[in-house]
């Protein structure tokens, strides 16, 4: 790859690394806000705010991890960002609640290491 592209693949990791990053944090001000002091629901909790951001991830991840693993051949980063997006999925599927909660920090967890272990075999 030239240097270009490995710029731009750098950059769509760093954005994947902050995007999970502020999912977290979404997760977790929500689950206090809401559980804690029964305020914010309606907008923390809003269905389409996970969805955009599942359909970010999943853009932002295939880009960024897909041009990685072509370039450092390292498929296990590759299928830990796939098993953080398989499990963001399923949060979407479940309930809300602890479990839905539980399995999309997970999974972003999981991606965002991902998108970081492809910064650094980058060089």
């Amino acid at each position: 790859m030239n240097r270009f592209t490995t710029m731009i693949r750098g950059r769509i990791d760093r954005a994947g690394v902050l995007l999970s990053t502020l999912c977290l944090v979404h997760c977790v001000a929500g689950l206090v806000l809401v559980s804690l002091l029964g305020i914010g629901g309606g907008v923390l909790l809003n269905p389409r705010i996970h969805e955009i951001g599942l359909a970010l991830a999943v853009v932002i991840g295939a880009i960024g991890l897909g041009m990685g693993a072509m370039r450092h051949r390292r498929l296990a980063v590759l299928a830990v960002g796939a098993a953080g997006l398989v499990l963001m999925s399923l949060g979407l599927a479940v309930p809300d609640g602890p479990f839905e909660a539980a399995l999309t920090m997970a999974g972003v967890t999981l991606l965002a290491s991902a998108h970081f272990w492809n910064l650094r075999h980058a060089h």
